[in-house]
């Protein structure tokens, strides 16, 4: 966890788990998930981490720990100006899929949702991205017959790396409720990607190429499809970095930052980083009503 990150689309990080059940990205094929990388390198040695990437691990009270920080509402970002005056914007599981089948409901319910509704949480919008939307719309699902509603400062997000993995959004989409935001991080990328069928039903979309020295390439052509996709649809559109391996009409492209994440040396164009809007509390949350 981190009160401060380098990720451009949030102030902050924490990881109620740590380690994941494995993805596109981290199996018998293929290893570049940057979250598997350093458990290679820092798990069963450093605490905090998980034994193994593949051991998912418990952290409870982190979440209660992230929920104290300062809020940040009405405050400006002068490293990422479209963040001002938003609420803090916590990334939950940057490090882990807290959806992977190990992790009990109990445990999200009491370590996430509970957290997140409290006094203190509830100063914050936490934005929990997942490979998994079919497990966390059971989630959904359960906390509500339980009469426990998804909260509103509680954001939705599913990853998309491939046009077969666009199919993750149909379960994204029964997750909480008229409400709550949902979003897409089409990260990394790695062949272009038809999103016209979701778009209309998502609230926001990022978008960025695979970075580290084995990156597949990104076509700025793909960046450019999206921008304009999100634009006609009305979709906040945030794009990222266009990661290690750029590719364009005259070939592969060269970045002074390494993962093209400096939008200074993007095509004007493609200088686009919009946040989705956040809706008005429709009554005073729980903790502003005790006397």
């Amino acid at each position: 966890m981190s009160i401060k990150t380098k990720i451009q689309w949030c102030d902050s990080t924490v990881n109620p788990t740590m380690g994941c059940d494995g993805c596109e990205i981290w199996g018998a094929q293929r290893k570049t998930c940057y979250a598997g990388t350093l458990h290679a390198r820092f798990g069963g040695a450093t605490t905090g981490y998980a034994p193994k990437f593949e051991e998912v691990t418990l952290f409870p009270g982190r979440m209660e720990q992230s929920a104290g920080w300062s809020s940040l509402a009405g405050t400006e970002r002068a490293d990422k100006p479209w963040l001002d005056r938003l609420p803090r914007l916590v990334f939950v599981s940057d490090m882990s899929d807290s959806m992977s089948a190990a992790v009990p409901f109990e445990y999200l319910r009491d370590e996430i949702i509970l957290n997140v509704r409290s006094e203190r949480g509830g100063r914050h919008h936490w934005l929990w991205l997942t490979k998994r939307p079919d497990r966390m719309a059971k989630l959904s699902r359960w906390l509500s017959v339980q009469g426990i509603e998804w909260p509103d400062n509680l954001w939705a997000g599913t990853s998309v790396t491939s046009q077969v993995t666009t199919g993750r959004t149909r379960h994204l989409l029964e997750v909480g409720g008229e409400r709550t935001i949902r979003f897409l991080s089409v990260e990394p990328q790695v062949e272009a990607v038809d999103l016209r069928r979701w778009l209309p039903e998502i609230d926001w979309l990022i978008q960025g190429g695979e970075s580290g020295r084995s990156a597949r390439p990104f076509d700025l052509a793909w960046a450019i499809s999206l921008t304009e996709d999100c634009d006609r649809l009305g979709v906040p559109y945030f794009l990222k970095q266009l990661g290690s391996n750029v590719v364009g009409p005259g070939g592969r492209l060269a970045f002074d930052d390494g993962h093209a994440g400096d939008w200074t040396e993007w095509p004007a164009d493609l200088r686009v980083r919009q946040m989705p809007l956040i809706p008005e509390p429709v009554e005073p949350p729980l903790w502003a009503l005790r006397g």
